[in-house]
């Protein structure tokens, strides 16, 4: 995606706020916001904030297991579907 066309001056945002959001609603792409010809903030419309947090979230998730299986703490798929059966909690 190309950000280029995507920036706009804080002044822009000021004097268009409203326009602003309703196209950061309908194109669902972020909007780059220059202070004195510098980026200074991204904003985007909240649907894609959020899925952009689950995918974080689920990344992380992704990244722990791969960290604990790296550092060898497994365990059988065997060993731990014994245990939910058996009503213990996992160790």
């Amino acid at each position: 995606m190309r950000y280029s066309s995507q920036i706009k001056s804080v002044s822009y945002l000021k004097a268009n706020a409203a326009e602003v959001l309703e196209e950061l609603t309908e194109k669902r792409q972020p909007l780059v916001i220059t202070q004195n010809g510098e980026a200074k903030a991204v904003l985007q419309d909240v649907v894609t904030y959020e899925e952009t947090q689950a995918t974080l979230s689920l990344l992380k998730i992704l990244a722990l297991g791969h960290q604990q299986l790296a550092q060898g703490k497994i365990k059988p798929i065997g060993e731990v579907l014994a245990r939910l059966r058996a009503g213990k909690a996992s160790d």
